[in-house]
């Protein structure tokens, strides 16, 4: 005899096997026959049966048998069983038997359904852990998305699968990724794909309907457009199923798989997991393509950096070959007053060149008084101990004082001069040689000569324009010199008659002039003093605000010239001198000065106001771009180490900026905006620099009167807590209330938190008001009540070193169940620092003080932390609780799932916020959502209406 059976509809297996029902039948004569039926909502509907001996009578039905003496129905745990016997009358305790035996079949069905259901909840759990470690391994993009294949094919069929970004501005799409085993197409990620180009593509219509599509190719393109299979755009599939990525509610990619095979199909429940596997994928793909980014980012200021310390550099050494050669025209001018004679000066002369050019072999030749050839007053050479005079010649030297330019030739051009018969060459042959006139009013008297006799030694442009400055002001010292010489002959004589005569007077003058310069020395010094820094010489803040209103008079006369003012406040100064002494700030402050004075103009002025504060008044002709650039130059001076006792040091500062406007009359008004826009940049988060306007001001004085009210409504105490109820989904219970911080203002009255929490964190404050929401929430604990109270911790409070004894501190002076107290943080609260969180909130565990995970789903949203820290409870931000019922439900649904199924997982308990109308109850109910808060389920409410 042979079973013949009709498998279940349930995609599970059979709850009763062919093993079960043989064992009934074996109970029974040969000609009974036995059937059995069941209808489960978690199974479905099914049926089997054993028929009699050659199969006569073993129909079997697909309805519900009618109930007579060969046929039972009962309904077990949900479940409708049915069991018929046919041909025989079983014995009551057979019924009993195979009664039990099915119930207990049924109950095996369901558990191996719940086993199954756990395993993909595993499997998922661990595809989501590998792809959000694949996001923040070290690969490239296309290892990473053949990684993310990989995962994904161990939970579906996915041999075929692309994944594509998409451009909805320019409307142009990339293959990140492209893996199929019958299309040879070759994805080229560098590649954009214009959609217009591809009119016969699913993956178009995919990324412009905006939603997931299944289902045959060839159906889907016929049901998205009436369009037909385009044989280049790949072979037809079997099944096609595609799921956009969204960001932000736009469509920005797509992940797709396809099957060539008749027998791997797509349903809901792999729709469904692409869905939220597509979501992880471009969140993965967004962190990996944000990093890329910065380090493109990273890259590019390098390279600007790298072109700015060049051109600085070049700067740095254009103003030292100036300096030096302002130095040596100054020496030369102090040369032609100071030297005793002319062969002095000559000497002396010869050594300023030097010291901008290789001079070694140097000489001045002179026009003889004659005029009719040259005199050569000055010579050093290597090969020539000395030059006599000689009449002009077609000498190199005769060349340069005949066309009253600059000669600077190398030895070819040397032989092409003496080839043309321009010039004769006297004495050893140079390789190069350089020669510049000497004039003295316009008229030419002679020149000044370098030459090399080898080839490694050759003289530039530069130095000839280097030389030619230095002729100019030898030829005035030579005039002086000479002037100087003839004024000396000429009142040797005089000198000699008047100077017994005029030596008493000269003696009282002496003592005169003394007593004169001493005076006004003693003058000056106080003077300087008065206006000027001790420390660090700078001018101080007197000397700045004299300097502010000429300029102010100036701007005013002449509509012009364009300056501002830059307020500097080095950044944790305060630190320096606590840490290694007031002598070592002062060290610091002295070196801050120089950087400031040495990128400052010779018309800027620098000015130290006192403590840490410098300030600057900058000419800006080309108005607030450059004030901006210069104070960015100046952090970036600023950041440079210093080695200060014995430890290595890093300055930075904030900078506020004031630029120059017609409305302002006085200095101290624009020192008094940039000092409040240095205070901006300092909020902002230091070592940056901010511009002031209007509104900052406005700003500042707003802040500052809410800033008042806000010390004083902490003194009155006029902070309360507001309860909103938390609300079990299944029956409407109330299990507890989160506490809401609000301000009982005394003109404006009730304030939620928006219109003054920045202020208070910016002030410092909001942790005062913190601890009087909590003392107030701690003792109405105290006073009885059911259900637990929440209150939010921000992330300063929650880092506090001192947080938890504090909070013990007040339980245990009110005498609070800690049971009934629930603290709020937030992701951010478990970013930093892991070993010290993870201690706090075992210790809040161990006195029975649970931890809620608040805004879950907004921030990072990082699996580890549910692993890591002892979280009792999500709570779901409303953004996704509205979204359930909005433009994207569908995708909405789908995390919402997946957070809370994972949540089921991991033993934590969830609670939905924001819950405003009936439809999303219900919505959350169904998904398996434990807990409610929102309007719908009550409003906050102060303590005797909510809570007592």
């Amino acid at each position: 005899m042979q079973a013949e059976r009709v498998q279940p509809q349930s995609p599970h297996e059979a709850v009763l096997s062919t093993a079960l029902v043989r064992a009934l039948h074996a109970l029974l004569p040969a000609e009974a026959s036995v059937r059995v039926g069941w209808d489960d909502p978690q199974l479905g509907r099914g049926q089997d049966a054993w028929p009699a001996a050659g199969g006569a009578g073993a129909v079997l039905w697909s309805s519900p048998c009618a109930v007579d003496a060969g046929c039972q129905q009962w309904d077990h745990d949900g479940a409708q069983l049915r069991l018929q016997v046919q041909g025989a009358d079983p014995a009551p305790a057979w019924w009993d038997m195979a009664r039990q035996s099915m119930e207990l079949a049924l109950q095996r069905g369901r558990q191996a359904g719940q086993i199954r259901a756990l395993e993909q909840a595993e499997r998922l759990q661990q595809a989501l852990f590998q792809i959000a470690d694949l996001a923040g391994a070290d690969l490239e993009m296309g290892e990473m998305l053949r990684h993310v294949h990989g995962v994904l094919g161990s939970l579906m069929y996915a041999e075929n699968c692309y994944i594509v970004e998409y451009d909805d501005v320019r409307r142009q799409i990339r293959f990140l990724y492209f893996a199929d085993q019958l299309d040879d197409f070759v994805a080229d990620p560098a590649r954009a794909y214009a959609t217009d180009d591809m009119p016969h593509s699913l993956t178009v219509a995919l990324l412009q309907h905006g939603r997931p599509l299944s289902g045959p190719s060839r159906a889907l393109l016929a049901q998205v457009g009436g369009l037909e299979h385009d044989p280049q755009r790949g072979p037809e599939s079997e099944d096609w199923l595609g799921v956009p990525m969204l960001r932000d509610g736009r469509v920005c990619g797509a992940i797709v798989v396809q099957s060539y095979e008749a027998g791997a199909r797509y349903g809901e429940a792999e729709r469904a997991l692409l869905g939220f596997v597509a979501q992880h994928v471009q969140t993965a793909m967004d962190r990996r393509q944000a990093q890329v980014r910065l380090e493109q980012q990273v890259e590019r200021r390098t390279l600007e950096l790298q072109r700015a310390n060049r051109s600085l550099q070049d700067e740095v050494a254009e103003r030292r070959r100036a300096e030096q050669l302002q130095t040596a025209l100054y020496n030369i001018a102090e040369l032609a007053m100071s030297a005793e004679s002319l062969a002095q000066f000559y000497g002396q002369v010869h050594g300023v060149v030097g010291r901008l050019l290789d001079a070694r072999n140097f000489y001045i030749a002179l026009v003889n008084a004659r005029g009719n050839g040259l005199d050569f007053v000055y010579s050093v050479d290597e090969h020539n101990a000395s030059r006599a005079p000689r009449a002009f010649s077609h000498g190199l030297t005769e060349y340069v004082v005949r066309h009253r330019c600059p000669l600077l030739a190398s030895r070819a051009q040397i032989d092409a001069l003496l080839d043309a018969g321009e010039v004769r060459e006297h004495g050893a042959r140079s390789q190069c040689w350089l020669g510049v006139p000497l004039l003295r009013d316009d008229e030419v008297v002679g020149a000044i000569v370098v030459q090399s006799y080898s080839a490694q030694i050759s003289f530039s442009v530069h130095d000839q324009r280097l030389l030619t400055f230095v002729a100019q002001n030898i030829g005035t010292g030579l005039a002086r010199q000479r002037d100087q010489q003839n004024l000396r002959l000429a009142h040797a004589e005089l000198e000699k008659r008047v100077e017994e005569r005029t030596r008493e007077l000269a003696e009282v003058n002496d003592k005169l002039l003394g007593q004169i310069a001493e005076r006004l020395r003693a003058e000056q010094r106080l003077t300087h003093q008065a206006m000027h820094d001790a420390l660090t010489g700078l001018p101080n803040r007197l000397h700045l605000l004299d300097r502010l209103q000429d300029a102010l008079a100036r701007a005013r006369r002449e509509g012009g010239p364009v300056f501002a003012v830059l307020f500097l406040d080095l950044d944790r100064f305060k630190l320096v001198n606590d840490s290694i002494g007031h002598a070592a700030g002062d060290r610091m402050l002295v070196e801050v000065a120089k950087r400031i004075v040495s990128m400052a103009g010779d018309n800027d002025v620098v000015a130290r106001l006192g403590g840490d504060e410098f300030a600057v008044l900058l000419e800006c002709p080309s108005g607030l771009s450059q004030a901006l650039e210069f104070g960015q130059r100046l952090l970036l001076a600023l950041q440079e180490s210093v080695w200060i006792a014995g430890r290595e040091l890093f300055p930075s500062g904030s900078l506020g900026i004031a630029l120059w406007n017609s409305h302002y009359r006085t200095g101290e008004e624009l020192l008094r905006d940039a000092d409040a826009a240095m205070y901006r940049a300092k909020a902002q988060g230091h070592d940056r620099c901010a511009i002031f306007d209007e509104d900052m001001r406005e700003q500042a004085m707003r802040s500052l009167d809410l800033e008042a009210d806000l010390r004083r409504a902490i003194n009155n105490r006029d902070f309360v807590p507001f309860y909103q109820p938390i609300v079990r989904l299944t029956d409407g219970e109330v299990v507890g209330h989160e506490a809401l911080l609000r301000w009982q203002h005394e003109r404006r009255g009730l304030l939620l938190p928006g219109a003054f929490l920045e202020l208070g964190e910016e002030s410092g404050l909001i942790e005062q008001v913190d601890w009087l929401i909590y003392e107030q929430v701690i003792a109405g604990l105290a006073d009885g009540g059911r259900g637990y109270v929440s209150v939010n911790v921000s992330p300063r409070h929650f880092r506090s070193a001192d947080f938890s004894a504090r909070l013990f501190g007040l339980l245990e002076a009110c005498d609070a169940d800690p049971r009934r107290l629930r603290l709020e943080i937030t992701e951010v609260a478990l970013l930093d620092d892991g070993p010290h969180t993870l201690r706090t909130l075992k210790g809040l565990r161990e006195r029975g003080i649970q931890v809620q995970l608040d805004d879950f789903g907004t921030g990072f949203s990082a699996l580890s932390y549910l692993h890591r820290f002892p979280i009792s409870t999500l709570k779901i931000d409303q953004s996704f609780i509205a979204g359930l019922h909005g433009p994207e439900a569908q995708s909405t649904r789908a995390l919402v799932e997946g957070v809370l199924s994972l949540a089921r997982t991991l033993g934590i308990e969830t609670i939905g916020e924001g819950i405003e109308t009936e439809p999303q109850r219900q919505s959350l109910l169904e998904l398996g959502c434990d807990y409610g808060q929102g309007y719908l389920l009550g409003r906050p409410a102060p303590w005797t209406r909510a809570v007592a």
